[in-house]
C-alpha cells in the first residue's frame, strides 16, 4: 500500500505538507506531494494534519483517524496558565475507589504525548488490588534497609521512610493507597523512560480535569530502577520489559486554595 494517496481535485499543490514533515518523508513533484523517502515516515500524521483541504492520506496515519480542530488555541492565556499552575503532587487521598472508566481516560489521554521520533512505545499496568500495594511498600523498605547496610551513602531519605514505617505504621512510599500506574516499555528501548515521562506527565494534567489528583512514586521508582527482582516478580512484567514509571493517582482528600508561587525566573539571552 502506498505511503500517501492525494485527492488531485482537492489538492492546490501548496506545499505545506511537504515542509512540515520531519522525516523529510515527502516532496513536492509536478503533480503534488509524493513519498521520496516512505521509508522515512515515522507515522506521525503532521501531513495529513496540516492540509487545509483535507487533500491528503497516509496509511500510517489515516485521515479516518483523526478529528477535527475547531479552534487554536484551545484555551486562553490565562485559563491555561492557571490549570497548568493548579496542578499539585497529591499524597492524601479518599479512600474512595476509582471507576475503571475514568482510570482508562487517563492512560487513553496518555498515549496521546509526544514521543521521540513518534515511537511511542509505551505500555501501562494498573494496579488496583491495595495487597499488591502494601507488598510493594514493603519490598521497597527491605531494600532501602540493605541499602542502608551497605558502605556507600545511600539517599538522604531512607532512615525517615524506614522508621516511619517500622515504628509508626506510615507509609511514605505509595501512600498505602490504590490505584498505581506503571508505565512499561521493551528493555531495549532506549527512549523509553523519556517518553513516559512526557506521557505520565500528561497523564497527571489530564487527571485534575477528570476531579483526581497524582503523585510520582518516586521511592518505588528508585527501587525498581535499582532492577529489584522482588518487585519485578510481584507486578508480573515479562523479561523483555522494563517498569519506566510510576505515578499513584486518586481523589484528592483536600481542596488547595492557592496557587503556590515558585523561585523567581532565571533566565539568559544570548
Amino acid at each position: 500500500m502506498e505511503l500517501i494517496t492525494v485527492n488531485k481535485d482537492l489538492c492546490i499543490q501548496c506545499g505545506i505538507c511537504a515542509e512540515v514533515c520531519p522525516a523529510k518523508a515527502l516532496g513536492m513533484g509536478e503533480n503534488g506531494p509524493e513519498a521520496i523517502v516512505p521509508q522515512a515516515c515515522n507515522g506521525c500524521g503532521h501531513c495529513v494534519a496540516v492540509c487545509p483541504h483535507m487533500a491528503i492520506d497516509s496509511s500510517r496515519a489515516p485521515l479516518a483517524n483523526q478529528s477535527d480542530l475547531l479552534e487554536f488555541p484551545v484555551i486562553n492565556e490565562k485559563t491555561a496558565q492557571q490549570f497548568l499552575r493548579s496542578r499539585r503532587s497529591i499524597r492524601c487521598y479518599k479512600d474512595t475507589a476509582i471507576p475503571r472508566e475514568q482510570l482508562l481516560k487517563l492512560v487513553e489521554i496518555a498515549r496521546f504525548a509526544p514521543t521521540a521520533s513518534n515511537k511511542q512505545g509505551v505500555s501501562y499496568i494498573i494496579v488496583e488490588d491495595k495487597k499488591i500495594i502494601q507488598r510493594a511498600t514493603e519490598i521497597t523498605i527491605e531494600w532501602m534497609e540493605e541499602e542502608l547496610k551497605k558502605e556507600t551513602t545511600s539517599h538522604w531519605s531512607f532512615p525517615y521512610h524506614v522508621r516511619n514505617y517500622r515504628e509508626k505504621g506510615v507509609d511514605t512510599v505509595l501512600r498505602n493507597h490504590a490505584p498505581l500506574i506503571l508505565a512499561t516499555a521493551q528493555k531495549n528501548f532506549n527512549n523509553g523512560r523519556e517518553n513516559t515521562i512526557f506521557s505520565l506527565a500528561y497523564l497527571e494534567l489530564f487527571a485534575t480535569a477528570l476531579g483526581l489528583g497524582s503523585c510520582w512514586a518516586g521511592l518505588f521508582e528508585m527501587c525498581i530502577f535499582a532492577n529489584h527482582d522482588p518487585l519485578i516478580e510481584l507486578f508480573k512484567i515479562p523479561e523483555d520489559k522494563v517498569i519506566t514509571g510510576a505515578v499513584m493517582v486518586g481523589y484528592p482528600k483536600y481542596k488547595y486554595k492557592r496557587l503556590v508561587d515558585r523561585n523567581p525566573l532565571d533566565v539568559a539571552w544570548l
